[in-house]
């Protein structure tokens, strides 16, 4: 029997990178999944993937900063499979610039799609959950950037480190409803997102890329290894099937020791 045999997980931004690696391995281990994204297309794509590989999935558009969007969507997972197990709050972008030149409208999109679309989606996904205390695991992507800040990432830093908060709030309010909340917190993972940062910072830093990456992103690692969407995938397998409230409102680092809590 798989680890999430009769589970039905909603993944946001998981049309591709970190969110496409977990619903694969979620469908592998038997979790029915929605891959949200505001890409209707993508997200269709990547649904017809693991439902080719035998798993069960579907494709929803959703727009996290948009609530009837976040409520239409959920509605949508709930009507296919029945029921919502497991919320990956994942959906993200990333705009760099030094706090002088940060334009207040890329501050606003930046803390709507991050900080916005978690709450959106929880509180989404909760009117199911709390139906009969039927419970649920709450996973939100965060970042070495929840514990740490660097330069001209001013609006991410700050709402990576909103959404320790926000779990830890829920992790509170949930447990009365057999819900617990969760932080993974990835150093560099060689994504689309981390491959458009590397030619910015460069240009932003005065550097070449390859200095990006030794001297910026990897110096700080014990190895000077990205870390891979499978470790991440693994990790968020690991808190959806714990079996306890041992482990709520925590975050964990995945990061080849860039950060050490």
């Amino acid at each position: 029997m798989a680890s999430l045999d009769g589970k039905v997980a909603l993944i946001t931004g998981a049309a591709s990178g970190i969110g496409k690696a977990i619903a694969e391995l979620y469908a592998k281990e038997g979790a029915a999944v929605a891959i949200a994204d505001i890409n209707q297309q993508a997200a269709d794509a990547a649904a017809a993937e693991i439902t080719a590989a035998g798993g069960k999935a579907i494709g929803v558009v959703m727009d996290v900063t948009d609530e009837a969007a976040v409520n239409a969507g959920t509605e949508k997972v709930v009507a296919a499979f029945g029921r919502l197990d497991i919320l990956i709050s994942n959906a993200g972008v990333q705009i760099i610039n030094p706090i002088e030149q940060f334009a207040f409208s890329d501050w606003k999109k930046m803390l709507a799609i991050h900080l916005d679309g978690a709450f959106l989606t929880t509180k989404a996904a909760l009117q199911h959950m709390y139906k009969g205390d039927q419970g649920g695991i709450v996973i939100y992507m965060g970042s070495v950037h929840s514990h740490e800040a660097s330069k001209l990432k001013s609006a991410y830093v700050t709402a990576k480190h909103g959404l320790l908060g926000l779990a830890r709030a829920l992790a509170k309010e949930g447990a009365p409803h057999n819900v617990r909340s969760h932080v993974i917190c990835p150093g560099f993972v060689r994504t689309p997102l981390v491959e458009k940062q590397i030619p910015e910072q460069a240009k932003e830093l005065g550097i070449s890329e390859d200095q990006v990456i030794k001297n910026v992103m990897l110096k700080d690692t014990v190895d000077g290894v990205f870390t891979t969407v499978e470790d991440i995938a693994q990790t968020a397998l690991y808190l959806a099937t714990f079996p306890s409230a041992a482990l709520t409102g925590q975050s964990f680092v995945v990061s080849h020791g860039w950060y050490m809590q």
